[in-house]
């Protein structure tokens, strides 16, 4: 722990202007991000006695070794210039909400020339408008379906356009009339851009006027004898209807309004946000975090709120956002989302009538999910702290391995030999650290690939070590991030048993690295291997720890299996297409990005294949004779000799 004097600025050293400020630990770390109206007495309130700061603050200033600041115009540049920080930087001691799953969304590709209407998740992109978030993928298939009957516009993929395109024949959507087939020309692009538009109007809560039409179309078409028509008017308005019964209206003002709610405790937080379009809800989320540092009530409603329109598009930010409290900067917040609406943006508290009842409800299923969420948390701190603690025990490791990476090595005889890094933090896969490795010297065993892997992954390690610029070691002047490979590992976990864990370990050696655990976890028996020891740890087959090991072999494993069969269908569609005159790597890719695989190329047209940009009509010609002369289609399956697992082409 440091002592805060030791780092504290100079006396009239910090400006009085509006700032962000960032506090770092020992390794160069960014640990927390905050911002202020006035940087000299926000950050001069870190360095009083400290037995007068929170707890937590206690700790956030005893861990960090250094400050800096940067100094902005306005407050919504601070605001802005802090919430793209905590993201970028992940400090410890912030607030952050973390999504307990990925939301889907009803998605149109307005800006393509003949939208599509699909399931999206992540990130919003520009040229698509968004509908919900919705609880489940399927409630959005099932909403689609049932309003592409009345709203007949395209839903597939851009291959499968493409081939119907190129065919002159529709696909099934279109010949059963859930499409109106734009691919074929039976609407032109203006005609699908106005099927589209009913669409996204209805989506957007003007349903009234969609009902109201077809129902005096019906009853017109009935009066003219026209019964067919009438019957499928008839079953367009039950499929709106349905659709309408599934969204309850709970805004009878037609209100687009996002409506939060949040229930709290001493250490976490729980928020649920009810998406309310044109009066109904259209989709709801929610969050969980933890209480790092001791943000008030507004605080945490502000970070709630920058979490969630900080990447959000133009058209997913409603008019009014509805809040128990108000943020703590809320003239600030709301210029901010004003600026990226593009138009007002009200923040404001209900206080009776329907949206105080809604503000309720959201509330009652905040404190649901918290409860949820503490009913498992506990189940899963308690395993990952006994695993961690039993592991330590086991291999007699002074402090419980905070970070363990794991090795695998993926081949196909002496070809295309692959290696795999995963990471655990806290008993928890940490994805953003996972790494891949290509093994340059092909034909070598098993045994003399792990060797090279983690004589390349520690090399890294002493080179980041010995890097000592003025951001510290490790640390990536222009990112301030640590560079790759730039952390310790606790333990190094190898997939194999005594060869492969003394090749790593004959490694280490040689670089002299001495100060990082090192174990095998053998396949057949589950047997724990260190180096040099001519007996294996045995772990009860119950024990966490042996399941968290079990864990990191798997994800390892998969890891491995999922990058060798990357390269391993890239090398099989060049390898095939060999004897086309004039395709190069440029074409080569585009046909394993459109068809996925050679089997698939090899089904294909050469209509099909001449589809594919870059492709012509002769080239595709010439790669449909190479495939069919070839011999892939006899040839015996493939066999991972690491796993025994068939691979099939």
């Amino acid at each position: 722990m440091a002592d805060p004097a030791t780092y504290r600025p100079a006396p009239g050293e910090i400006p009085t202007d509006p700032g962000v400020y960032r506090f770092r630990d020992a390794e160069k770390r960014v640990i927390y991000v905050g911002k202020a109206k006035s940087l000299r007495p926000r950050l001069s309130s870190y360095f009083q006695d400290i037995n007068n700061l929170h707890q937590r603050t206690q700790q956030m200033v005893m861990t960090a070794c250094s400050v800096e600041w940067t100094v902005v115009t306005t407050e919504v540049e601070a605001l802005a210039l802090e919430y793209s920080w905590i993201k970028e930087f992940d400090p410890r001691f912030n607030v952050k909400y973390r999504d307990d799953k990925s939301y889907p969304w009803l998605a149109v590709t307005v800006g393509e020339e003949y939208p599509r209407v699909t399931v999206m998740r992540g990130a919003q992109r520009k040229g698509v408008r968004y509908f919900g978030p919705y609880g489940h993928a399927w409630a959005i298939r099932d909403t689609v379906d049932t309003l592409l009957r009345v709203f007949p516009m395209r839903s597939c993929s851009a291959g499968v356009f493409r081939r119907a395109k190129a065919i002159g024949r529709p696909c099934l959507l279109g010949d059963i009339g859930k499409c109106a087939a734009p691919c074929v020309g039976r609407v032109s692009a203006d005609e699908h851009r106005a099927i589209v538009d009913d669409f996204m109007a209805f989506m957007g809560g003007q349903t009234a006027g969609f009902t109201k039409r077809i129902e005096e179309r019906m009853r017109a078409a009935s009066d003219n004898e026209e019964y067919e028509l009438a019957a499928k008017l008839r079953d367009d308005l039950g499929a709106l209807r349905r659709v309408l019964e599934k969204q309850t209206v709970v805004l009878g003002d037609g209100t687009d309004a996002d409506v939060l709610g949040f229930v709290e405790d001493p250490l976490e937080v729980a928020v649920q946000i009810f998406s309310v379009r044109g009066g109904r809800i259209r989709g709801q989320r929610g969050w969980v975090a933890e209480k790092a540092d001791e943000a008030s009530f507004p605080e945490l409603v502000q970070t709630a709120l920058m979490t969630l329109y900080q990447d959000a598009i133009a058209s997913a930010i409603p008019r009014d956002v509805l809040v128990p409290t108000m943020p703590a900067d809320v003239d600030t917040v709301t210029a901010l989302l004003s600026e990226r609406r593009e138009g007002p943006v009200t923040i404001r508290v209900p206080q009776r009538g329907d949206k105080r009842r809604l503000m309720e409800t959201v509330e009652q299923n905040a404190k649901q999910s918290l409860m949820r969420h503490k009913m498992k948390r506990t189940s899963d701190l308690t395993a990952r702290s006994l695993a961690l603690e039993e592991i330590q025990a086991a291999l007699d490791l002074a402090t419980a391995p905070l970070r363990i990476e794991c090795y695998d090595i993926s081949n196909l005889g002496a070809t295309e030999t692959v290696a795999s890094m995963v990471v655990f933090e806290d008993g928890l896969p940490r994805k953003s650290e996972y790494r891949r490795f290509t093994i340059r010297n092909e034909g070598q065993s098993d045994v003399a690939a792990m060797h090279e892997v983690i004589t390349r992954r520690f090399s890294q390690l002493l080179r980041a070590r010995e890097d000592n610029d003025e951001d510290g070691p490790g640390i990536d002047p222009e990112t301030g991030k640590p560079r790759r490979f730039a952390y310790t590992p606790s333990l190094v976990v190898v997939d194999g048993g005594p060869p492969q864990v003394q090749a790593a370990h004959q490694a280490m050696q040689a670089l002299g690295v001495t100060d990082v655990a090192l174990v095998g976890l053998a396949k057949r028996l589950e047997e724990v291997w260190l180096p040099d020891e001519d007996d294996p740890v045995i772990l009860p087959r119950t024990s966490e720890g042996l399941y968290l090991l079990q864990r990191l072999r798997d994800e390892a494993h998969r890891f491995a299996i999922t990058h060798h069969r990357g390269r391993r269908s890239k090398s099989m569609i060049e390898s095939v297409l060999d004897p086309v005159p004039g395709l190069g790597p440029t074409r080569r890719k585009a046909l394993l990005k459109s068809f996925g695989s050679v089997k698939k190329l090899r089904a294909a047209s050469a209509e099909e294949i001449a589809s594919v940009p870059g492709i012509g009509a002769a080239t595709a010609q010439s790669i449909v004779q190479a495939l069919a002369t070839g011999d892939g289609s006899e040839q015996a399956p493939t066999i991972n000799t690491a796993t025994g697992e068939i691979l099939d082409p």
